[in-house]
Protein backbone atom coordinates (compact mmCIF):
# COMPACT_ATOMS: atom_id res chain seq x y z
CA UNK A 1 0.00 0.00 0.00
CA UNK A 2 1.24 3.66 -0.71
CA UNK A 3 2.25 5.44 2.06
CA UNK A 4 1.91 8.40 -0.02
CA UNK A 5 5.85 9.63 0.55
CA UNK A 6 7.94 10.39 -2.53
CA UNK A 7 10.40 7.56 -3.42
CA UNK A 8 14.00 7.85 -4.13
CA UNK A 9 13.83 6.01 -7.55
CA UNK A 10 11.01 7.66 -8.85
CA UNK A 11 13.07 11.21 -8.52
CA UNK A 12 15.82 9.42 -9.91
CA UNK A 13 14.02 8.74 -12.91
CA UNK A 14 12.80 12.23 -12.96
CA UNK A 15 15.95 13.98 -13.11
CA UNK A 16 17.16 11.50 -15.65
CA UNK A 17 14.77 12.36 -17.94
CA UNK A 18 14.77 15.94 -17.56
CA UNK A 19 18.42 16.44 -18.74
CA UNK A 20 17.34 14.27 -21.34
CA UNK A 21 15.84 17.05 -22.82
CA UNK A 22 17.67 20.01 -24.43
CA UNK A 23 14.41 22.30 -23.94
CA UNK A 24 14.94 21.77 -20.35
CA UNK A 25 18.84 21.77 -20.30
CA UNK A 26 18.23 25.47 -22.26
CA UNK A 27 15.31 26.74 -20.07
CA UNK A 28 17.31 25.65 -17.03
CA UNK A 29 20.37 28.20 -17.97
CA UNK A 30 18.13 30.87 -19.35
CA UNK A 31 16.11 31.19 -15.96
CA UNK A 32 19.23 30.53 -13.45
CA UNK A 33 20.78 32.84 -14.91
CA UNK A 34 17.92 35.84 -15.37
CA UNK A 35 15.30 34.58 -13.36
CA UNK A 36 12.09 33.25 -15.07
CA UNK A 37 10.40 36.47 -16.35
CA UNK A 38 13.18 37.29 -18.91
CA UNK A 39 13.04 34.01 -19.80
CA UNK A 40 9.25 33.27 -20.64
CA UNK A 41 8.31 36.75 -22.38
CA UNK A 42 6.76 36.03 -25.86
CA UNK A 43 8.50 38.88 -27.65
CA UNK A 44 7.11 38.66 -30.88
CA UNK A 45 3.42 38.70 -29.43
CA UNK A 46 4.57 41.80 -26.98
CA UNK A 47 5.71 43.74 -29.59
CA UNK A 48 2.58 43.38 -31.59
CA UNK A 49 0.61 45.38 -29.39
CA UNK A 50 0.32 49.34 -29.89
CA UNK A 51 -1.10 51.91 -27.75
CA UNK A 52 -3.16 53.56 -30.21
CA UNK A 53 -7.33 53.59 -29.53
CA UNK A 54 -9.67 54.68 -31.61
CA UNK A 55 -11.68 56.27 -28.37
CA UNK A 56 -9.69 57.87 -25.76
CA UNK A 57 -9.73 61.20 -23.95
CA UNK A 58 -8.03 63.91 -25.30
CA UNK A 59 -6.40 65.52 -22.19
CA UNK A 60 -5.74 62.84 -19.01
CA UNK A 61 -3.28 64.59 -17.11
CA UNK A 62 0.16 63.97 -16.15
CA UNK A 63 0.62 59.87 -14.62
CA UNK A 64 0.33 59.84 -11.17
CA UNK A 65 2.85 57.96 -8.72
CA UNK A 66 1.48 56.34 -5.21
CA UNK A 67 4.84 55.54 -4.59
CA UNK A 68 5.39 53.01 -1.71
CA UNK A 69 1.86 52.67 -0.32
CA UNK A 70 -1.10 50.82 -1.02
CA UNK A 71 -3.18 54.04 -2.61
CA UNK A 72 -4.19 52.67 -5.92
CA UNK A 73 -7.54 52.91 -5.08
CA UNK A 74 -7.39 56.45 -3.96
CA UNK A 75 -5.27 57.56 -7.21
CA UNK A 76 -7.78 55.90 -9.96
CA UNK A 77 -10.78 57.68 -7.93
CA UNK A 78 -9.21 60.51 -7.92
CA UNK A 79 -7.81 60.57 -11.38
CA UNK A 80 -11.37 59.74 -12.34
CA UNK A 81 -12.93 62.76 -10.63
CA UNK A 82 -10.25 65.23 -11.76
CA UNK A 83 -11.55 64.75 -15.17
CA UNK A 84 -13.93 67.01 -14.05
CA UNK A 85 -12.08 69.67 -13.32
CA UNK A 86 -9.31 69.57 -16.01
CA UNK A 87 -12.73 70.06 -17.61
CA UNK A 88 -14.17 72.90 -16.15
CA UNK A 89 -11.18 74.50 -15.74
CA UNK A 90 -9.53 73.95 -19.24
CA UNK A 91 -6.41 72.85 -18.44
CA UNK A 92 -4.10 70.21 -19.35
CA UNK A 93 -3.49 69.03 -16.01
CA UNK A 94 -4.86 68.89 -12.54
CA UNK A 95 -4.54 67.14 -9.71
CA UNK A 96 -5.52 66.50 -5.97
CA UNK A 97 -3.84 65.73 -2.77
CA UNK A 98 -3.71 62.02 -1.99
CA UNK A 99 -1.97 62.76 1.27
CA UNK A 100 -5.35 64.58 2.39
CA UNK A 101 -7.11 61.73 1.17
CA UNK A 102 -4.97 59.51 2.95
CA UNK A 103 -5.27 61.21 6.33
CA UNK A 104 -8.87 61.19 6.57
CA UNK A 105 -9.35 57.49 5.20
CA UNK A 106 -6.86 56.51 7.88
CA UNK A 107 -8.35 58.63 10.52
CA UNK A 108 -12.53 57.11 9.31
CA UNK A 109 -10.70 53.19 9.29
CA UNK A 110 -9.41 53.80 12.74
CA UNK A 111 -12.65 55.11 14.06
CA UNK A 112 -14.06 51.86 12.10
CA UNK A 113 -11.50 49.62 14.11
CA UNK A 114 -12.87 50.55 17.39
CA UNK A 115 -16.47 50.51 16.83
CA UNK A 116 -15.95 47.19 15.21
CA UNK A 117 -14.19 45.97 18.14
CA UNK A 118 -17.07 47.42 20.94
CA UNK A 119 -19.49 45.41 18.40
CA UNK A 120 -17.26 42.44 19.90
CA UNK A 121 -16.57 43.46 23.25
CA UNK A 122 -17.69 40.23 24.60
CA UNK A 123 -16.29 37.91 22.22
CA UNK A 124 -13.09 36.02 23.30
CA UNK A 125 -9.77 37.74 21.78
CA UNK A 126 -9.82 34.43 19.12
CA UNK A 127 -12.74 35.39 17.39
CA UNK A 128 -12.06 35.06 13.81
CA UNK A 129 -13.82 38.72 13.06
CA UNK A 130 -12.05 40.44 15.77
CA UNK A 131 -8.86 39.11 14.89
CA UNK A 132 -9.20 39.58 10.91
CA UNK A 133 -10.43 43.44 11.73
CA UNK A 134 -7.43 44.27 14.07
CA UNK A 135 -5.24 42.58 11.75
CA UNK A 136 -6.43 44.20 8.83
CA UNK A 137 -7.94 47.45 9.56
CA UNK A 138 -5.92 50.17 8.86
CA UNK A 139 -4.34 48.41 5.96
CA UNK A 140 -3.17 51.34 3.28
CA UNK A 141 -6.13 49.14 0.53
CA UNK A 142 -9.67 50.37 -0.54
CA UNK A 143 -12.36 50.54 -2.67
CA UNK A 144 -14.02 53.54 -4.90
CA UNK A 145 -17.28 53.82 -2.15
CA UNK A 146 -14.20 54.72 0.29
CA UNK A 147 -12.86 57.50 -2.01
CA UNK A 148 -16.37 58.75 -2.67
CA UNK A 149 -17.06 58.98 1.00
CA UNK A 150 -14.10 61.14 1.77
CA UNK A 151 -14.87 63.75 -1.49
CA UNK A 152 -18.31 63.42 0.55
CA UNK A 153 -17.62 64.56 3.95
CA UNK A 154 -14.37 66.55 3.43
CA UNK A 155 -13.91 67.67 0.16
CA UNK A 156 -10.87 67.41 -1.72
CA UNK A 157 -7.63 70.08 -2.28
CA UNK A 158 -5.19 70.46 -4.75
CA UNK A 159 -2.00 68.42 -4.71
CA UNK A 160 0.33 71.67 -3.25
CA UNK A 161 -2.39 72.85 -0.73
CA UNK A 162 -1.39 69.24 1.11
CA UNK A 163 1.66 67.57 -0.77
CA UNK A 164 2.90 64.30 -0.50
CA UNK A 165 5.22 63.68 2.68
CA UNK A 166 8.02 60.34 3.54
CA UNK A 167 5.40 58.61 4.79
CA UNK A 168 2.66 58.74 2.12
CA UNK A 169 5.87 58.00 -0.19
CA UNK A 170 6.39 55.05 1.96
CA UNK A 171 4.00 54.37 4.74
CA UNK A 172 5.99 51.08 6.09
CA UNK A 173 7.05 52.93 8.62
CA UNK A 174 3.78 54.71 9.71
CA UNK A 175 1.67 51.90 9.77
CA UNK A 176 2.63 49.43 12.44
CA UNK A 177 2.51 52.82 15.20
CA UNK A 178 -1.15 53.14 13.76
CA UNK A 179 -1.72 49.75 14.12
CA UNK A 180 -0.05 49.43 17.63
CA UNK A 181 -2.49 52.09 18.96
CA UNK A 182 -5.33 50.71 18.06
CA UNK A 183 -4.56 47.18 19.50
CA UNK A 184 -3.32 49.30 22.86
CA UNK A 185 -6.98 51.17 22.75
CA UNK A 186 -8.73 47.93 22.08
CA UNK A 187 -6.97 46.14 25.19
CA UNK A 188 -8.00 49.21 26.85
CA UNK A 189 -11.67 48.91 25.66
CA UNK A 190 -11.85 45.12 27.03
CA UNK A 191 -10.32 45.88 30.73
CA UNK A 192 -13.30 48.50 30.53
CA UNK A 193 -15.56 45.68 29.38
CA UNK A 194 -14.49 43.78 32.48
CA UNK A 195 -14.27 46.34 34.97
CA UNK A 196 -17.85 46.84 33.94
CA UNK A 197 -18.02 49.57 31.78
CA UNK A 198 -21.22 50.10 29.25
CA UNK A 199 -21.34 50.14 25.54
CA UNK A 200 -22.03 54.02 25.61
CA UNK A 201 -18.64 54.60 28.08
CA UNK A 202 -16.68 52.26 25.91
CA UNK A 203 -17.86 54.52 22.83
CA UNK A 204 -17.06 58.08 25.18
CA UNK A 205 -13.44 56.34 26.00
CA UNK A 206 -13.11 55.50 21.47
CA UNK A 207 -13.75 59.89 21.32
CA UNK A 208 -10.75 60.14 23.68
CA UNK A 209 -8.49 57.60 21.87
CA UNK A 210 -9.16 58.85 18.86
CA UNK A 211 -6.49 61.65 19.76
CA UNK A 212 -4.28 60.07 19.32
CA UNK A 213 -4.81 58.28 15.81
CA UNK A 214 -5.25 62.36 14.89
CA UNK A 215 -2.21 63.56 16.25
CA UNK A 216 -0.51 60.58 15.13
CA UNK A 217 -1.87 61.29 11.69
CA UNK A 218 -0.88 64.85 12.24
CA UNK A 219 2.83 64.03 12.81
CA UNK A 220 3.14 61.93 9.42
CA UNK A 221 1.30 63.64 7.44
CA UNK A 222 0.81 67.20 7.98
CA UNK A 223 -2.38 68.76 9.13
CA UNK A 224 -5.18 69.07 6.35
CA UNK A 225 -5.75 72.41 5.73
CA UNK A 226 -8.82 73.97 6.79
CA UNK A 227 -8.92 76.51 4.55
CA UNK A 228 -6.35 77.17 1.07
CA UNK A 229 -5.71 79.79 -1.10
CA UNK A 230 -6.69 78.39 -4.85
CA UNK A 231 -4.59 79.96 -7.24
CA UNK A 232 -4.08 78.55 -11.05
CA UNK A 233 -3.81 79.11 -14.49
CA UNK A 234 -6.66 78.35 -16.39
CA UNK A 235 -7.78 78.31 -19.98
CA UNK A 236 -9.93 80.45 -22.29
CA UNK A 237 -13.06 78.40 -22.15
CA UNK A 238 -12.70 77.72 -18.01
CA UNK A 239 -16.42 78.19 -16.91
CA UNK A 240 -15.59 79.96 -13.78
CA UNK A 241 -16.77 83.01 -11.73
CA UNK A 242 -15.59 85.57 -13.58
CA UNK A 243 -14.90 87.62 -10.50
CA UNK A 244 -12.48 85.32 -9.25
CA UNK A 245 -10.31 85.88 -13.01
CA UNK A 246 -7.28 87.91 -13.42
CA UNK A 247 -5.01 88.27 -15.86
CA UNK A 248 -1.68 87.41 -15.45
CA UNK A 249 0.50 90.41 -15.12
CA UNK A 250 3.50 90.10 -17.39
CA UNK A 251 2.76 86.66 -18.79
CA UNK A 252 3.57 85.26 -22.05
CA UNK A 253 1.53 87.43 -24.79
CA UNK A 254 -1.62 85.55 -26.36
CA UNK A 255 -0.47 83.58 -30.42
CA UNK A 256 -0.96 86.45 -32.55
CA UNK A 257 -1.80 83.64 -35.23
CA UNK A 258 -5.07 82.52 -32.96
CA UNK A 259 -7.77 84.97 -33.82
CA UNK A 260 -10.05 83.44 -30.40
CA UNK A 261 -6.54 83.84 -28.14
CA UNK A 262 -6.94 85.65 -24.84
CA UNK A 263 -4.38 86.88 -21.92
CA UNK A 264 -3.37 83.77 -19.60
CA UNK A 265 -5.92 84.17 -16.78
CA UNK A 266 -5.53 83.47 -12.99
CA UNK A 267 -7.99 81.49 -11.13
CA UNK A 268 -7.91 82.69 -7.44
CA UNK A 269 -10.26 82.00 -4.41
CA UNK A 270 -8.86 82.69 -1.41
CA UNK A 271 -9.65 81.16 1.78
CA UNK A 272 -11.50 78.47 0.46
CA UNK A 273 -12.16 75.24 2.46
CA UNK A 274 -11.95 71.62 1.25
CA UNK A 275 -15.45 70.97 0.55
CA UNK A 276 -16.10 74.26 -1.15
CA UNK A 277 -13.14 73.47 -3.76
CA UNK A 278 -14.73 70.12 -4.25
CA UNK A 279 -18.73 71.73 -4.72
CA UNK A 280 -17.11 74.94 -6.87
CA UNK A 281 -14.64 73.24 -9.01
CA UNK A 282 -15.19 69.77 -9.20
CA UNK A 283 -18.32 69.48 -11.33
CA UNK A 284 -18.33 65.90 -10.07
CA UNK A 285 -21.35 63.69 -8.11
CA UNK A 286 -19.25 60.98 -5.73
CA UNK A 287 -22.74 59.38 -5.45
CA UNK A 288 -23.61 58.85 -8.86
CA UNK A 289 -22.01 55.64 -9.50
CA UNK A 290 -22.69 51.67 -9.94
CA UNK A 291 -19.86 49.21 -8.67
CA UNK A 292 -20.19 46.47 -11.09
CA UNK A 293 -17.79 42.91 -10.77
CA UNK A 294 -17.85 39.76 -12.38
CA UNK A 295 -16.67 36.76 -10.77
CA UNK A 296 -18.43 33.84 -12.38
CA UNK A 297 -18.95 30.29 -9.99
CA UNK A 298 -21.62 28.69 -8.58
CA UNK A 299 -21.39 30.21 -5.04
CA UNK A 300 -21.39 33.56 -6.74
CA UNK A 301 -24.24 33.30 -9.58
CA UNK A 302 -24.40 36.58 -11.68
CA UNK A 303 -27.22 39.08 -11.16
CA UNK A 304 -26.82 38.83 -7.30
CA UNK A 305 -25.30 42.31 -5.13
CA UNK A 306 -23.06 41.55 -2.34
CA UNK A 307 -22.04 43.82 0.78
CA UNK A 308 -18.26 42.82 2.45
CA UNK A 309 -18.69 43.05 5.49
CA UNK A 310 -15.54 44.36 8.01
CA UNK A 311 -14.47 46.15 5.55
CA UNK A 312 -16.46 49.23 5.47
CA UNK A 313 -14.44 52.30 6.35
CA UNK A 314 -16.62 54.99 7.64
CA UNK A 315 -19.07 54.52 10.18
CA UNK A 316 -22.54 56.35 8.43
CA UNK A 317 -20.91 56.56 5.05
CA UNK A 318 -22.02 54.35 1.82
CA UNK A 319 -21.22 50.88 2.77
CA UNK A 320 -19.44 48.63 0.46
CA UNK A 321 -21.83 46.97 -2.45
CA UNK A 322 -21.14 45.36 -5.69
CA UNK A 323 -23.45 44.01 -8.52
CA UNK A 324 -21.58 40.70 -9.75
CA UNK A 325 -22.53 40.74 -13.88
CA UNK A 326 -21.92 38.82 -16.62
CA UNK A 327 -17.89 40.32 -18.56
CA UNK A 328 -19.82 41.82 -21.39
CA UNK A 329 -22.08 43.83 -18.93
CA UNK A 330 -18.87 45.67 -17.63
CA UNK A 331 -17.73 46.12 -21.40
CA UNK A 332 -20.91 47.90 -22.15
CA UNK A 333 -20.56 50.46 -19.62
CA UNK A 334 -17.05 51.20 -19.39
CA UNK A 335 -17.45 51.72 -23.28
CA UNK A 336 -20.26 53.64 -23.05
CA UNK A 337 -18.38 55.88 -20.70
CA UNK A 338 -15.12 56.64 -22.25
CA UNK A 339 -17.43 57.36 -25.36
CA UNK A 340 -18.74 59.60 -23.55
CA UNK A 341 -14.94 60.87 -22.37
CA UNK A 342 -15.55 59.84 -18.76
CA UNK A 343 -12.90 57.51 -17.43
CA UNK A 344 -13.24 54.71 -15.05
CA UNK A 345 -11.82 53.22 -12.68
CA UNK A 346 -11.42 49.64 -12.62
CA UNK A 347 -10.07 46.82 -10.79
CA UNK A 348 -7.92 43.90 -11.90
CA UNK A 349 -5.25 41.47 -10.62
CA UNK A 350 -2.40 43.11 -11.94
CA UNK A 351 0.70 40.95 -11.77
CA UNK A 352 -0.55 38.07 -13.77
CA UNK A 353 1.28 37.82 -16.64
CA UNK A 354 3.21 41.13 -16.00
CA UNK A 355 6.94 41.21 -16.00
CA UNK A 356 6.93 44.50 -14.21
CA UNK A 357 10.89 44.53 -13.35
CA UNK A 358 11.75 44.02 -17.12
CA UNK A 359 13.87 47.15 -18.31
CA UNK A 360 12.18 47.46 -21.97
CA UNK A 361 8.24 45.92 -21.30
CA UNK A 362 6.63 47.98 -22.62
CA UNK A 363 3.53 47.70 -20.67
CA UNK A 364 1.74 45.18 -22.30
CA UNK A 365 -1.36 42.51 -20.41
CA UNK A 366 -2.41 40.03 -22.14
CA UNK A 367 -2.50 36.71 -22.43
CA UNK A 368 -0.18 35.62 -25.20
CA UNK A 369 2.77 37.27 -24.31
CA UNK A 370 4.52 35.45 -21.02
CA UNK A 371 4.90 31.70 -22.47
CA UNK A 372 5.15 30.37 -18.85
CA UNK A 373 4.09 27.27 -20.39
CA UNK A 374 6.34 26.67 -22.63
CA UNK A 375 9.16 27.65 -20.08
CA UNK A 376 8.50 24.68 -17.71
CA UNK A 377 6.51 22.10 -19.79
CA UNK A 378 3.54 22.31 -17.76
CA UNK A 379 -0.04 22.87 -18.22
CA UNK A 380 -0.82 25.75 -16.11
CA UNK A 381 -4.22 26.74 -17.65
CA UNK A 382 -7.36 27.31 -15.12
CA UNK A 383 -10.53 28.25 -15.67
CA UNK A 384 -12.24 31.88 -14.31
CA UNK A 385 -14.33 29.55 -11.58
CA UNK A 386 -11.04 27.97 -10.32
CA UNK A 387 -8.90 30.75 -10.80
CA UNK A 388 -11.81 32.50 -7.91
CA UNK A 389 -12.37 29.47 -6.09
CA UNK A 390 -8.88 28.53 -5.42
CA UNK A 391 -7.60 31.73 -4.46
CA UNK A 392 -5.66 32.14 -7.42
CA UNK A 393 -6.25 35.88 -8.64
CA UNK A 394 -8.27 38.67 -6.95
CA UNK A 395 -8.95 42.61 -7.64
CA UNK A 396 -5.50 43.28 -5.92
CA UNK A 397 -4.77 46.86 -8.31
CA UNK A 398 -7.26 49.91 -9.17
CA UNK A 399 -6.02 51.90 -12.42
CA UNK A 400 -7.74 53.99 -14.80
CA UNK A 401 -9.35 53.46 -18.04
CA UNK A 402 -8.91 56.27 -20.41
CA UNK A 403 -9.45 54.78 -24.09
CA UNK A 404 -10.75 51.90 -25.63
CA UNK A 405 -9.74 49.87 -28.87
CA UNK A 406 -12.71 48.37 -30.39
CA UNK A 407 -13.45 45.75 -33.29
CA UNK A 408 -16.11 46.08 -36.08
CA UNK A 409 -18.98 45.14 -33.78
CA UNK A 410 -18.08 47.66 -31.43
CA UNK A 411 -16.62 45.34 -28.30
CA UNK A 412 -13.35 45.92 -26.95
CA UNK A 413 -10.50 44.45 -28.35
CA UNK A 414 -7.49 46.60 -25.86
CA UNK A 415 -7.93 49.20 -23.28
CA UNK A 416 -5.47 52.14 -22.73
CA UNK A 417 -5.15 52.20 -18.82
CA UNK A 418 -3.53 54.74 -16.64
CA UNK A 419 -1.37 53.26 -14.08
CA UNK A 420 -0.25 55.65 -10.72
CA UNK A 421 2.96 54.28 -10.33
CA UNK A 422 5.17 56.92 -11.77
CA UNK A 423 5.96 57.91 -15.90
CA UNK A 424 9.15 55.97 -15.83
CA UNK A 425 6.87 52.85 -15.25
CA UNK A 426 5.84 50.85 -18.78
CA UNK A 427 4.83 53.23 -21.06
CA UNK A 428 5.04 57.07 -20.03
CA UNK A 429 2.95 55.27 -17.11
CA UNK A 430 0.24 53.54 -19.34
CA UNK A 431 -0.88 50.04 -19.77
CA UNK A 432 -2.03 48.95 -22.77
CA UNK A 433 -4.68 46.00 -21.38
CA UNK A 434 -5.92 43.14 -24.06
CA UNK A 435 -9.77 42.27 -23.54
CA UNK A 436 -9.59 38.29 -23.20
CA UNK A 437 -6.83 39.04 -20.17
CA UNK A 438 -9.74 42.16 -18.82
CA UNK A 439 -12.09 39.53 -18.73
CA UNK A 440 -10.03 36.53 -16.95
CA UNK A 441 -7.69 38.49 -14.57
CA UNK A 442 -9.73 41.35 -14.36
CA UNK A 443 -13.92 42.75 -13.72
CA UNK A 444 -14.47 45.43 -11.93
CA UNK A 445 -15.33 48.82 -13.16
CA UNK A 446 -16.99 52.00 -11.29
CA UNK A 447 -19.19 54.03 -13.52
CA UNK A 448 -21.50 56.57 -13.69
CA UNK A 449 -25.60 55.65 -13.31
CA UNK A 450 -26.36 56.63 -17.25
CA UNK A 451 -23.52 54.41 -18.74
CA UNK A 452 -25.31 50.91 -17.27
CA UNK A 453 -27.82 49.39 -19.21
CA UNK A 454 -31.50 50.14 -17.80
CA UNK A 455 -32.08 46.10 -16.61
CA UNK A 456 -28.96 46.14 -14.76
CA UNK A 457 -29.35 49.45 -13.13
CA UNK A 458 -32.89 48.45 -12.00
CA UNK A 459 -31.21 45.31 -10.49
CA UNK A 460 -28.50 47.98 -8.80
CA UNK A 461 -31.36 49.95 -7.30
CA UNK A 462 -33.51 47.26 -6.55
CA UNK A 463 -31.65 44.24 -5.15
CA UNK A 464 -30.66 43.63 -1.20
CA UNK A 465 -27.12 42.97 -0.88
CA UNK A 466 -26.14 39.40 0.45
CA UNK A 467 -23.12 39.90 3.23
CA UNK A 468 -20.45 38.02 2.52
CA UNK A 469 -17.40 37.65 4.83
CA UNK A 470 -13.77 38.33 3.54
CA UNK A 471 -12.62 35.00 4.06
CA UNK A 472 -15.26 33.86 1.82
CA UNK A 473 -15.40 32.92 -1.97
CA UNK A 474 -16.71 36.37 -3.24
CA UNK A 475 -15.19 37.68 -0.48
CA UNK A 476 -11.26 36.91 -1.16
CA UNK A 477 -12.34 37.97 -4.56
CA UNK A 478 -13.20 41.16 -3.24
CA UNK A 479 -10.27 41.66 -1.36
CA UNK A 480 -9.19 45.67 -1.00
CA UNK A 481 -7.17 47.13 -3.65
CA UNK A 482 -3.42 48.44 -3.49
Amino acid sequence: MSTGAIEPTWADAQREAFVASRANRVARNAVTSDNVWKAARDVSHMRAYHDTFSVSRPRTGAVTNQRHSGRCWMFSSFNVARAATIDLLDVDDFEFSQTFGMFWDKLEKANMLLENVIARIDRPFDDRELQFVLANGLGDGGYYPGAMNIIRKYGLVPKDAMPETACTKDSSQMNPQLERLARRDAAQLFHMRAAGASVDELRAEKGRMLEGFYRMLAVCLGEPPATFDLEVAVGPKAKVPADKLVEQEGGPAPDPTDKDAKPRRILRDRGITPREFAERYVPFDPTDYVQLVSCPGATRPFGHAYHLCLMDTFVGGTPLRFLNVEPEVIDTAAVASLRAGVPVEMGCDVMQQFPRHIDDFPGVLALDTMDYEGLFDVDLSMGREDLWDLGETAFTHAMTFQGVELDDDGKPVAWRVENSWGKENCKDGYLVMSADWFHLYGGEVCVRREFVPAEVLELWDTLPAEDVMPWSGMGRALAPMS
